[in-house]
């Protein structure tokens, strides 16, 4: 299956000319989910031909600008497109009313059902429970109220081996109770293990995004276990004081969190460049010094979560 994201935009608060605002698109199975909406989103999904019809959710990490001042223009663009099916927006609470003021303002109504969920108290907790995937959002530490998500893969079922049930009589009706991990008893009483007809599901994914942070080892809690972490190195460990001053984070600091976090396993995506910087491979050579499975969140890239970095395109 499918689980992937794409970078839409990898910069801070004050675009740059060729940097958007934060945004990116999870990718699960044929639903994609937009995770924080900076200025310009709309321009980078066109550009990278991301499909507006595939999100029905959206998940906005905090109330700074660069994280959701394109919300409105893209739920504006849905209904121009005549949009009919939901849309889901996971965000802290006062979000809402700025929403329904800039609606009532233009005197705009939606042709579609707009839900809102919600972020109001500083706790991890599950925001969408879906058929094999369910997210959850996480508190980070921030100037203001401000969320991680966890994109996380339900547990799949054994795969049956046909050949193998074929030989040892395994009626295909039961076949389901093979897949839930039952053994197989015969008419004669014969008991076939459940191993010998088929093969463990593969481990479940898992994508752990962290917005806008300053170092805090409580994190761990939250992103061991992933194939892959995103979190924000707004400065290079040279700025430590002015990223501690604005609650952000540092390459070191980010890197030295995943190792702990991760060991010798998953990766760490790096984004929410300062303006102040322009070249970004510094970025990735300095997190690598500590945990060596470090990668530039570039614009346009998509990662593939819990395979080989080779198929990163």
């Amino acid at each position: 299956m499918h689980f992937s994201v794409t970078i839409l935009g990898n910069n801070s608060a004050i675009p740059s000319p060729d940097r958007f605002p934060t945004s990116q698109v999870v990718n699960y199975e044929n639903q994609a989910f937009l995770v924080d909406c900076g200025e310009g989103t709309q321009i980078q999904m066109s550009k990278f031909r991301i499909r507006k019809s595939r999100i029905d959710h959206i998940f906005i990490s905090h109330l700074h600008g660069d994280h959701y001042f394109g919300l409105i223009g893209l739920i504006n663009s849905f209904n121009l497109s005549q949009r009919t099916e939901a849309l889901h927006i996971y965000a802290p609470a006062e979000l809402e009313s700025i929403l329904q003021l800039q609606l009532q303002c233009a005197a705009t109504t939606l042709q579609f059902p707009l839900h809102f969920h919600a972020l109001r108290y500083p706790q991890h907790q599950v925001i969408a429970d879906l058929p094999n995937l369910t997210i959850s959002c996480f508190p980070t530490r921030h100037r203001i109220l401000c969320f991680g998500f966890i994109f996380e893969e339900k547990p799949r079922k054994r795969h049956v081996i046909a050949e193998k049930a074929q030989q040892a009589g395994v009626p295909v009706s039961f076949y389901k109770n093979l897949q839930n991990g039952e053994d197989y008893i015969s008419p004669t009483g014969n008991v076939i293990p459940n191993a010998s007809l088929t093969l463990p599901p593969p481990k479940p994914r898992k994508y752990c995004y962290c917005a806008d942070t300053l170092y805090d080892e409580s994190l761990i809690t939250y992103i061991s276990g992933s194939d892959l972490v995103y979190h924000e190195t707004t400065y290079l460990q040279q700025d430590l004081n002015r990223a501690v001053e604005r609650y952000h984070s540092t390459t070191i600091q980010a890197a030295t969190l995943a190792r702990k976090a991760l060991g010798n396993s998953g990766k760490l995506l790096i984004g929410h460049f300062s303006s102040r910087y322009e070249h970004l491979e510094v970025f990735e050579a300095e997190c690598r010094t500590v945990f060596p499975e470090t990668y530039l969140a570039i614009q346009g890239a998509t990662y593939f979560i819990g395979t080989p970095w080779k198929e990163r395109i």
